[in-house]
């Protein structure tokens, strides 16, 4: 099955480090143009940054790759399908989880609401070492992260499971889903310039909004334990 994906569209791959973004960017794009479908894919520029300063962004250079980041996309955009590999989201993340910097979050999550469909690499692929990565330790804070500022600015996403071509498989699908719905939702006039809210069912439980939930429900109840009683001397 093929997705009827208009002009603008931007499918935006988030995910920790070493979950499998490039690869499959590279694969949905591939696809995409073999289907017929004008398709751009939009490389991490955090990665060519690296690469090129043969460095880790300082603090105060973290906004300017966030905005690079979402210049590229929207530049793309006005031709034919997107899909990036990544978004200034990740930047605004690892700005908070590196150097504890919120302030790039409104504007990248402005951004991300203007993206059709938003997948998130879950961590169920092994980690593969990289001079530019952080570490396996920092994949579950990174996560939690993304999730977090996508739940809290009520944007959708689909979390995406499995190795090599099921991967593909399951976000393929998900892409499907996702475009009926709001397709669907267009032809009965109830999408104007928002997006249409959806939810995806991960293949693990069939519950379409276990990933959210399940979340949330963890969020809950870290903010409800109690603190520990401070001691007195």
């Amino acid at each position: 099955m093929t997705p009827t994906l208009p002009t603008g569209c931007v499918i935006a791959l988030l995910g920790a480090e070493s979950t499998g973004k490039t690869e499959l960017a590279r694969a949905l794009a591939q696809r995409l143009q073999e289907r017929g479908i004008a398709t751009t894919l939009v490389g991490e520029y955090l990665r060519e940054w690296c690469e090129r300063e043969g460095r880790t962004p300082r603090p105060d250079e973290q906004r300017a790759i966030a905005e690079e980041q979402t210049r590229r996309i929207d530049a793309a955009a006005a031709s034919g399908v997107v899909v990036a590999d990544t978004t200034a989201l990740m930047t605004a993340v690892y700005s908070e989880l590196l150097f504890g910097d919120t302030s790039l979050h409104a504007d990248a999550l402005a951004a991300q609401a203007r993206y059709a469909i938003t997948l998130l690499t879950a961590l169920d692929i092994p980690w593969i070492a990289d001079p530019l990565r952080d570490g396996d330790h920092a994949r579950e804070p990174t996560d939690a992260l993304v999730r977090a500022a996508l739940a809290g600015a009520g944007l959708s996403f689909a979390v995406v499971h499995g190795t090599g071509g099921e991967r593909l498989c399951n976000a393929w699908n998900a892409i499907n889903s996702i475009a009926g719905s709001e397709g669907r939702a267009r032809a009965r006039g109830r999408l104007e310039s928002k997006p249409a809210s959806w939810s995806w069912p991960c293949e693990k439980c069939s519950d379409p909004e276990c990933e959210h939930r399940l979340f949330s429900d963890l969020i809950g109840r870290r903010d409800d334990t109690p603190s520990p009683p401070s001691s007195e001397t």
